[in-house]
C-alpha cells in the first residue's frame, strides 16, 4: 500500500470517528457536514471525495456498530436460528442503547416523517436493521433450520415492528423503559411463537 493510499484511509477513519462522536453529542438532523469537516480539520470537498451526503456516512457507521455482532453470530452459527436470533436482538439493544436516548428517537422520527426522504436516517437504519434480519433468516432457510417456505419478509417486518416498537416505548418513557428486559421477554415468549411454525 503506498503512502498516499494509508493516507486516504486514515482521513476516511477519522471522518467516520468524528461524525459518530458528533451525532452522539449533537444528534443527526442537527448535524452538518460542515461540522464533521471542521472538527476532522479537514476541507468540505475532502468529505465528499469519500461520502456523497451524511447519510451516506451514517450507514457506514451503523454497518461498523454492528460488526462485532455479525462476529459473534458467525461465533455461534451451529446454535439454533432462536438462539442465534436473541443473540442478535441482545447485541441490537445494546448498541441502541450505546447512543444517547435523543439518538434513537432521531431514528423513530425520521421513519415517521420521511416526506418522502428515502435518505432519512431513520429510513437507512430500518433497511439495514431488515437485510441483516433477512440475512440470519434467509441462512437458516437455506441450512433447512426453517421450512423452505417460511415468509421471510414477513417475519422480517414482524419482528422488526416489535423491535422497533420497543425503541419507541423507551423514547416514550424517556429512558425508564428498560429494553434489554424486554428483549428477553420478547425471545422467551414471543419470539418462539413467531418462529416456531416454520421450524423443521
Amino acid at each position: 500500500m503506498t503512502t498516499r493510499q494509508e493516507n486516504a484511509l486514515k482521513t476516511r477513519k477519522k471522518l467516520l470517528d468524528v461524525t459518530n462522536a458528533l451525532i452522539k453529542e449533537k444528534g443527526f438532523y442537527n448535524l452538518s457536514v460542515m461540522d464533521i469537516t471542521q472538527r476532522a480539520n479537514v476541507a468540505t470537498g475532502t468529505f465528499y471525495t469519500y461520502f456523497k451526503h451524511k447519510e451516506e456516512i451514517a450507514l457506514e457507521i451503523c454497518k461498523n456498530l454492528f460488526k462485532e455482532t455479525q462476529l459473534k453470530l458467525e461465533q455461534n452459527k451451529n446454535s439454533g436460528i432462536t438462539q442465534r436470533l436473541c443473540l442478535y436482538f441482545e447485541c441490537f439493544i445494546k448498541e441502541v442503547q450505546s447512543y444517547k436516548l435523543h439518538i434513537v428517537s432521531e431514528w423513530i422520527k425520521g421513519l415517521v416523517e420521511q416526506n418522502q426522504r428515502n435518505e432519512s436516517m431513520g429510513n437507512i437504519k430500518w433497511q439495514y436493521d431488515f437485510e441483516m434480519l433477512k440475512n440470519i433468516i434467509s441462512k437458516s432457510v437455506e441450512n433447512k433450520e426453517l421450512k423452505s417456505d417460511t415468509p421471510i419478509d414477513i417475519l422480517c417486518e414482524i419482528i422488526l415492528t416489535q423491535m422497533y416498537g420497543m425503541l419507541t416505548v423507551w423514547c416514550m418513557s424517556d429512558g425508564d423503559f428498560n429494553p434489554e428486559n424486554t428483549v428477553k421477554e420478547f425471545c422467551e415468549i414471543q419470539l418462539k411463537v413467531i418462529i416456531g411454525k416454520y421450524l423443521i
